[in-house]
C-alpha cells in the first residue's frame, strides 16, 4: 500500500516551529507498520526532527542558523529577493528538505523527545507545501 497526499502548512514567522500535530492532522490513517516520507517543496525552508518539549531549543537553533548563514555578506551574488533569501537557501540545505519516519503500531515511531520541525528561514514566507507519502 502506498498513499500520497499534498497539503500546506499555515504561514509562520521566521524560526523553528514544532509542527508534528499539524502534520498528523493532515495525514490519512497510518498503517500498522510502514514509513512516512515528508518532502517540503521549497528552497528557503526545511524539515528536521528535534526537541519537542523545550521551545528554547527551537529559539537557539534559529540563532545558530543565523550565525552559520548571516545576511548581507559581500560575497553573495543571489541578492535580488531580499537580504534573507540567499541565507535561507543555504539554511534549507543544512536542515534538509525531507524526513523519513518509521510507523509502528499505527503511530509515528518517534523518540520520546522528538518532534517534526518546520524551519522557516524567510521573514515574509507564505504557506509551505508538504508532500506526504505513506508506505505500509
Amino acid at each position: 500500500m502506498i498513499r500520497q497526499t499534498t497539503f500546506t502548512l499555515r504561514p509562520r514567522e521566521k524560526g523553528c516551529h514544532l509542527v508534528t500535530d499539524e502534520i498528523l492532522a493532515r495525514l490519512p490513517e497510518l498503517p500498522e507498520t510502514g514509513l512516512l516520507h515528508l518532502f517540503i517543496r521549497h528552497t528557503s525552508a526545511g524539515l528536521t526532527l528535534n526537541e519537542n518539549a523545550d521551545p528554547d531549543v527551537r529559539h537557539d537553533a534559529d540563532r545558530l542558523f543565523d550565525r552559520l548563514a548571516p545576511e548581507r555578506e559581500p560575497y553573495y551574488r543571489h541578492t535580488d529577493e531580499g537580504d534573507d533569501d540567499m541565507p535561507a537557501h543555504f539554511k534549507s540545505t543544512l536542515a534538509g528538505a525531507s524526513l523519513t519516519i518509521p510507523v509502528t503500531g499505527g503511530r509515528l515511531d518517534l523518540g520520546h523527545w522528538q518532534g517534526i520541525w518546520l524551519c522557516e528561514f524567510r521573514r515574509h514566507a507564505g504557506a509551505r507545501t508538504i508532500v506526504a507519502t505513506l508506505v505500509g
